[in-house]
């Protein structure tokens, strides 16, 4: 009998195949020793920044009453090589993108200034702006930072509240940075304009999704816990990329 909570692997494309996929499909998943050689960092400059998801708030936005999700956000502008901290702004979407929190500005506490000043921070900015700019042409990218912790304190959690979706960016990474008790969280991507679709379970950290937005939907199913009564939680940093300004209200 085959076990229900066996982890599906996901398709693993080389750091130096990315943009080929990225152009070819909408989407790559770079293991983590390939996205240590796009940031050009060893691991171990990824792995210092744990601590931080350990001091995440609460998200006070949830509209489906759910408990389950703490989070920071960030704001930056990359060109080039160069990478600046914009002044903090609320997260804003429009409705057509996030059914659920769409329309509103969302107010987070900013990422802290010791993970927004690190040298490998702005080293990962550098390499995923880079992906942008071969799947797009090269330009500034207003990039917004979403680091989340969802946690099974109260049963269950749900990484993408929203459902299947898009984010109105050009490009989405999401980073897998722990994976501790959980059962679930499974990465679904499809493509938008047919049925084609991949899902797979993101378990080795550092793990990254890279979405043409334009392209494709993703969602991330629902977790619980592993054991009842053990904590949980599964945490991520999400990085979008937009060509054209930050999103927000016209």
């Amino acid at each position: 009998m085959s076990d229900p909570n066996a982890l599906i692997p996901p398709p693993l494309t080389p750091a130096g195949d990315v943009d080929a996929a990225l152009a070819a499909t909408g989407f790559a998943v770079v293991g983590p020793q390939d996205v240590a050689t796009l940031v050009g960092m060893p691991l171990a400059a990824l792995d210092a920044w744990l601590p931080y998801w350990d001091r995440l708030p609460p998200d006070a936005y949830l509209l489906d009453g759910g408990k389950y999700r703490q989070r920071r956000h960030g704001a930056f502008v990359v060109d080039g090589d160069e990478v600046t901290a914009a002044p903090p702004r609320p997260h804003w979407q429009p409705v057509d993108y996030n059914a659920l929190h769409g329309g509103i500005e969302r107010h987070f506490e900013q990422i802290e200034a010791g993970l927004a000043g690190d040298p490998a921070w702005r080293r990962l900015l550098v390499a995923l702006a880079a992906r942008a700019s071969a799947l797009r042409g090269a330009q500034r990218w207003f990039v917004e930072a979403h680091p989340f912790r969802i946690d099974t304190a109260n049963g269950i959690g749900r990484p993408t509240p929203e459902g299947a979706h898009r984010d109105g960016v050009d490009l989405v990474g999401v980073t897998l940075v722990a994976r501790h008790g959980i059962k679930g969280g499974e990465t679904r991507v499809f493509q938008a304009a047919a049925s084609a679709g991949l899902r797979f379970t993101l378990s080795d950290p550092w793990t990254t999704v890279l979405l043409d937005d334009a392209r494709v939907i993703h969602e991330t199913t629902p977790i619980q816990p592993l054991k009842t009564g053990e904590p949980g939680w599964r945490d991520t940093l999400v990085l979008t990329f937009r060509a054209d300004g930050f999103q927000g209200p016209k």
